[in-house]
């Protein structure tokens, strides 16, 4: 289930909820990019940046005329999740299959515990 919260969209599934920012000019349907924090029912809380093949292309293209990363010939990110195709249903089916193979634990970095009521 999807709702917005104030400035997030908040994913609730069995396994997990997961927090995304409401980017302008992304769409649920159709985001080839996003920040996430995931929270498992024991009250984890790890950290993903999900794009596609093609976002990280566009970005390497963009640092070779900026001269970032030298000139675009390397690209990293933390916590990076590249999804096949954009939507968030393409990145809850990655968090759902992380979860159930464990491999969660090594691809989200761990973030400190909830302050109550802030996410």
């Amino acid at each position: 289930m999807m709702e917005i919260d104030g400035a997030f969209y908040r994913i609730s599934d069995p396994g997990f909820e997961m927090m995304i920012p409401r980017w302008k000019g992304y769409a649920p349907e159709t985001a080839d990019q996003a920040d996430a924090i995931i929270r498992l029912p024991d009250g984890t809380r790890r950290s993903a940046t999900f794009m596609t093949l093609e976002v990280v292309g566009e970005i390497m293209d963009r640092w070779q005329k900026s001269g970032e990363s030298l000139n675009g010939r390397y690209f990293y990110c933390t916590d990076l999740i590249i999804i096949r195709e954009p939507g968030f249903a393409s990145m809850i089916d990655a968090v759902q299959d992380m979860i159930a193979s464990g491999d969660i634990d090594h691809a989200c970095g761990l973030l400190p515990p909830d302050e109550e009521g802030v996410d």
